[in-house]
C-alpha cells in the first residue's frame, strides 16, 4: 500500500493499481477506513435476520431437544415427534445448528465400546513346532491350464518340509500331503501346530477335523501369521 500511494500522484489510481496488480476496492476500502475509524465496526458487523430465533425461542428449542424422552432421538425425529403434537419451534437445520452452537451435535444415542481385540500370536522356537501351509497355482504348458502347488513350511527354520504339485485343489489331496509330511518328520503326538488361512481346503473337515481325532498336531486357521520365529 506504501508504494501505491508513492504512485498514484504520478499516474492516477487506476493505473497504479493496475501496476501493481491491486483491485482498486481495496485501496477504496483501505481509504474508508482511514479517513471514518469508528464507522468500521458498525459496517463490519454481521447482520442478523429478521427471520432468526429470539434468546428464549432458542432456550425453548433447546429444552424440548434436553427432554428425557428425546435424548436418544435425532433432530429429524423430535421435529416429527412435536409435529404430531400440534407443536412447531424452527426447522431441523436450526435445531442442528443450535445443538452446533452448544457442542451437542455429536452421536446422541450411547455407544457400544468394544474391548481392543487381540490378535492370535504364534510363536516357533524350534524346528516342526509351527508349521504353515497354503496352496497355489502355476501355470501350465497349454493356455488356460494351471496346477496347483502345495507347499508346508516350517515357520523357525524357513525349510519346506513337504509340497506337492495336483491338477486340483482338494480336502483329501492336502491331508494326505499333511500325513506323509508329519511320518517323514516323525511329528509326535501334541508336538506340531499347523497355520493356514481360511480357504475351502485348509477349512474342510478332512484336514481340520480328522487330523485333531489322530492326536498328530493342533490347527490352527487364521487370516494371517502374526508370531515370531526366532
Amino acid at each position: 500500500m506504501t508504494a501505491l500511494d508513492q504512485l498514484r500522484p504520478l499516474v492516477g489510481i487506476k493505473q497504479a493499481c493496475q501496476a501493481l496488480s491491486i483491485p482498486r476496492a481495496t485501496w477504496y476500502r483501505r481509504r474508508s477506513r482511514d479517513r471514518f475509524p469508528a464507522a468500521v465496526p458498525s459496517l463490519e458487523k454481521k447482520r442478523r435476520s429478521v427471520r432468526a430465533l429470539a434468546s428464549t425461542e432458542q432456550s425453548a428449542v433447546l429444552s424440548c431437544l434436553h427432554e428425557e424422552r428425546f435424548q436418544d432421538c435425532s433432530p429429524a425425529q423430535i421435529y416429527a415427534a412435536l409435529l404430531d403434537e400440534g407443536r412447531f419451534h424452527c426447522s431441523i437445520r436450526t435445531m442442528y445448528r443450535l445443538l452446533e452452537t452448544h457442542g451437542e451435535s455429536r452421536e446422541r444415542r450411547d455407544q457400544l465400546t468394544h474391548p481392543p481385540y487381540q490378535k492370535p500370536e504364534l510363536l516357533a522356537t524350534a524346528a516342526n513346532q509351527l508349521w504353515s501351509w497354503d496352496i497355489t497355482k502355476l501355470r501350465g504348458p497349454v493356455k488356460w491350464t494351471v496346477y496347483h502347488l502345495y507347499v508346508i513350511l516350517d515357520v523357525f527354520s524357513r525349510y519346506v518340509v513337504g509340497w506337492m504339485i495336483a491338477y486340483r485343489e482338494s480336502a483329501e489331496l492336502a491331508k494326505r500331503l499333511i500325513e506323509h509330511t508329519c511320518r517323514a518328520q516323525l511329528i509326535a503326538p501334541g508336538q506340531l501346530t499347523v497355520h493356514a488361512d481360511r480357504g475351502s481346503s485348509m477349512k474342510s473337515k478332512p484336514v481340520a477335523l480328522l487330523l485333531a481325532d489322530l492326536g498328530k498336531l493342533r490347527y490352527h486357521p487364521s487370516r494371517s501369521l502374526t508370531g515370531n520365529s526366532h
